[in-house]
């Protein structure tokens, strides 16, 4: 991925970040070209090496044909998931900690219905406010539009798809 000073990025443990400057060092006699970003929500700055972004996660904001397909992972069935919460939270973090925004979006959308459904565990409750957080900052950057509208659009996908999503789900169990 090409970067440039300016761009807006998202960084998959700290979400979207601007690059503010793209600067080089010399590590052990090796010139390294590094970004400087800054965290939208915290401001807090951080240097990455370029070669390492892509391993590291960093990633460009969703254009219009990937939000649709983060739109549709939102409507989608619900996952089967793990009866007891403990290994369905344990589950649901390790999918969180991964970074990858469709993920995310899968966790929110079976957390969401199982929390409609069936109620969460407070810590479950916890984990869905903390997944939603970088969904909605995604959709308002990639849609271009205030969080609150971002945050309505998610939950939005979510009512639509859980009428779909919950037939489906019980039909396969029948």
């Amino acid at each position: 991925m090409q970067f440039s000073e300016g761009q807006t990025v998202v960084y998959p443990h700290h979400g979207p970040a601007t690059v503010v400057q793209i600067f080089s060092r010399t590590v052990k006699g090796a010139e390294i070209s590094y970004l400087k970003l800054e965290v939208h929500d915290s401001k807090l700055s951080v240097s990455v090496p370029v070669a390492s972004a892509d391993q590291v996660g960093i990633r460009a904001v969703l254009d219009a044909t990937s939000m649709d397909a983060l739109f549709d992972v939102l409507r989608a069935p619900t996952v089967d998931e793990e009866t007891k919460w403990s290994r369905r939270m344990k589950d649901n973090q390790e999918k969180i900690k991964v970074g990858d925004i469709f993920t995310i979006a899968g966790v929110v959308r079976d957390l969401t219905r199982r929390h409609d459904d069936k109620g969460l565990s407070l810590a479950e409750r916890d984990l869905l406010r903390h997944a939603q957080g970088p969904l909605i900052t995604e959709i308002a950057l990639s849609l271009g539009i205030a969080t609150d509208a971002a945050e309505t659009a998610l939950h939005d996908a979510l009512a639509s798809g859980a009428t779909t999503g919950s037939a489906k789900s019980n039909s396969a169990a029948a």
